[in-house]
């Protein structure tokens, strides 16, 4: 059974931690004793959040360098080491190769890898041996989806990284892995236009028949950075109702 004590005394960051399965990540972790930092560009939404959550909430736009590297001093300053990292900010658009413009190219690839490859880089400093780091990819990364080109080369990049991040990392017994969900029940959804019709052929794609629920990827995620997975690291979580068989 996991302990509802497994995380008393950690510090937990998620970036992006103000909706969706950063949110629900947060509350997993906080029910489960850790002290818990959310991230977020809009205030008013990270605000919200974390009073919701009784979480620490601070503003940072993981694609803007600066913002990290202020998030890093804050931090560092406010809670020294962080035991939990769980970088998933990201942003979902698409195009057909043939009309992606050069602007949406690089506002996805600024969150999604730029920005996320940095935000690893600049904690690295300040993570705590045997902390757990957990990178939120996706099974774009897998699936190869038509219009998800430059979404799905965001998370495939991502993915290397986390291999790469957990050798370098070995010594300090800090273990790097990724998490990819299928598609889940969040406000994502509706911002990238989701109707019936749509949602119908997604579940259609997915062996269980039905989208995830957020707690899902949240509960994985913390049992990934519980000791019971002290021996995992450099892997990569599939969890998407079988989706990528």
């Amino acid at each position: 059974m996991f302990n509802m004590t497994e995380f008393k005394g950690k510090v937990a960051l998620i970036t992006g931690g103000n909706s969706g399965i950063g949110y629900s990540s947060a509350k997993e972790l906080k029910e489960k004793g850790a002290e818990v930092i959310i991230t977020g560009r809009r205030k008013e939404a990270v605000e919200k959040a974390a009073s919701e959550l009784n979480v620490v909430g601070l503003v940072a736009d993981q694609s803007n360098l600066k913002d990290i590297e202020a998030l890093v001093s804050v931090v560092s300053e406010q809670f020294g080491g962080i035991d939990i990292i769980l970088i998933n900010a990201g942003i979902t658009k698409f195009a057909l190769i043939e009309h992606m413009s050069v602007e949406v190219f690089d506002e996805i690839m600024n969150v999604n890898f730029r920005g996320a490859y940095f935000t690893l880089s600049k904690f690295i400093p300040i993570l705590n041996d045997h902390a757990s780091v957990v990178l939120l990819s996706s099974t774009s990364a897998s699936i190869s989806p038509p219009s998800a080109s430059v979404y799905a080369a965001s998370k495939t990049a991502l993915n290397a990284v986390m291999k790469i991040a957990a050798l370098e990392l070995a010594s300090r017994k800090i273990r790097v892995n990724s998490v990819s969900p299928g598609p889940i029940a969040t406000e994502i959804m509706d911002k990238i236009g989701l109707n019936q019709d749509m949602e119908n052929h997604m579940i259609d794609s997915i062996p269980l028949s039905r989208l995830g629920n957020p707690v899902e990827v949240a509960r994985l995620i913390a049992y990934i950075s519980s000791n019971d997975a002290s021996f995992i690291t450099g892997s990569e979580f599939l969890i998407d109702g079988g989706q990528c068989i």
